[in-house]
């Protein structure tokens, strides 16, 4: 055998084995370590802890040191937060291939949850925009525990009075991922023919209210059960799923959203107008190693063979997307539907549920 054969056999060795060596590796899971004892002298709090992959059993409550706010800080007694898919993929470790960024084996944030809605019990030195009673909702890190921790100037803003904790908790991921994929992504103005494919999930619910907001003719696509709540909320026009496929429909629209990712890319351009904009937002979780990314990457591929574009972003949390949705909340333009409701010891079960991929607007965890 030629030297220049070897030279190659090898390197397709060595490429054979990194692959399943790294394989193997990401596809290591710990196991859950017994729950440590509180250190002495600090004071205690209920709070989620994810010391594992696994979904219920990994989503333990334990009792854990009280946080004290620093510098620019604020200590929130949460009410209420919310589960999202970003919870759900962190705590199952699925795809496997985000492990890279969770922690391999095992996650490497301890802390569960983001959403939430709360008080302020009090604040750190020179802290000038809030002040203890205030209250709030945004995005904390752990925000899956009776105290969090979050930056004054961080993700969070006054809670609207009209809504409770629980209405008010479910906004943030949700309602900005649906702000920005609109809005941003799909250029959303008033008059635009918008669909919203998955219009009864949590980003849905919101979507169908932001496009109507500002001024589009909104469709949902939703199953038959969802049919009536989804008009409720203010769709134009409601299309159940089990009954219809709107690809094959004659209508034409500017931008779909599309939370769900149940057809082809060119299925979906036989229904856009010219320069059409599909923004990807959801996607499959079934396969194990890349998940919603597989969609993704056809998307990069199918962008060269059809007219529309076919945006894929990641929802950046800031103070002034919070401030509209308060706002359109304010105005009664934003409300949020709750599917479930579960106690704070029960948070894996609200992830469990959510994982299922048939929640009706958003899932609920109740802290105090």
């Amino acid at each position: 055998m030629k030297l220049r054969y070897k030279i190659l056999n090898g390197m397709a060795v060595v490429l054979v084995l990194g692959i399943a060596t790294f394989m193997v590796t990401v596809s290591y899971d710990s196991p859950c370590p017994p729950i440590p004892a509180l250190e002495a002298g600090a004071e205690p709090m209920r709070a989620i802890r994810q010391r594992c992959y696994g979904i219920p059993q990994a989503m333990r409550l334990e009792t854990a040191a009280k946080p004290v706010p620093g510098e620019g800080q604020l200590l929130i007694k949460v009410h209420a937060s919310s589960v999202n898919p970003a919870e759900w993929y962190e705590a199952s470790g699925k795809p496997k291939f985000f492990r890279m960024t969770f922690g391999i084996g095992k996650p490497n944030d301890l802390r569960a949850g983001y959403d939430f809605a709360g008080v302020i019990e009090a604040v750190g030195p020179n802290v000038t925009l809030f002040k203890p009673g205030d209250e709030v909702f945004g995005g904390v890190p752990g925000a899956m525990a009776e105290y969090a921790l979050g930056r004054e100037k961080g993700n969070i803003v006054a809670k609207p009075a009209e809504l409770s904790f629980e209405e008010a908790a479910a906004i943030p991921v949700a309602a900005i991922t649906a702000l920005q994929g609109l809005r941003d992504q799909g250029g959303l103005a008033a008059g635009k023919k918008v669909l919203i494919n998955g219009a009864s999930g949590g980003v849905g619910t919101y979507a169908v209210q932001i496009a109507k907001a500002f001024g589009a003719e909104v469709t949902g696509v939703c199953s038959t059960r969802n049919v009536e709540m989804v008009r409720s909320i203010g769709a134009d026009h409601v299309i159940d799923y089990t009954r219809e496929n709107f690809t094959e429909g004659q209508e034409r629209y500017d931008l779909i959203l599309d939370n769900v990712g149940n057809h082809g890319f060119f299925a979906l351009e036989k229904i856009m107008r010219p320069e059409g904009v599909i923004v990807l937002v959801g996607g499959s979780k079934s396969n194990s190693w890349f998940g919603p990314l597989t969609r993704v990457a056809w998307s990069k591929i199918a962008g060269h063979f059809v007219e529309p574009r076919l945006p894929f972003f990641v929802a950046n949390l800031n103070k002034p997307d919070l401030e509209l949705l308060a706002g359109l909340a304010r105005e009664g333009k934003l409300k949020s539907v709750i599917d479930r409701r579960y106690p704070l010891e029960d948070t894996g079960a609200a992830l469990e549920y959510l994982g299922e991929g048939h929640a009706r607007g958003k899932v609920i965890v109740s802290v105090h």
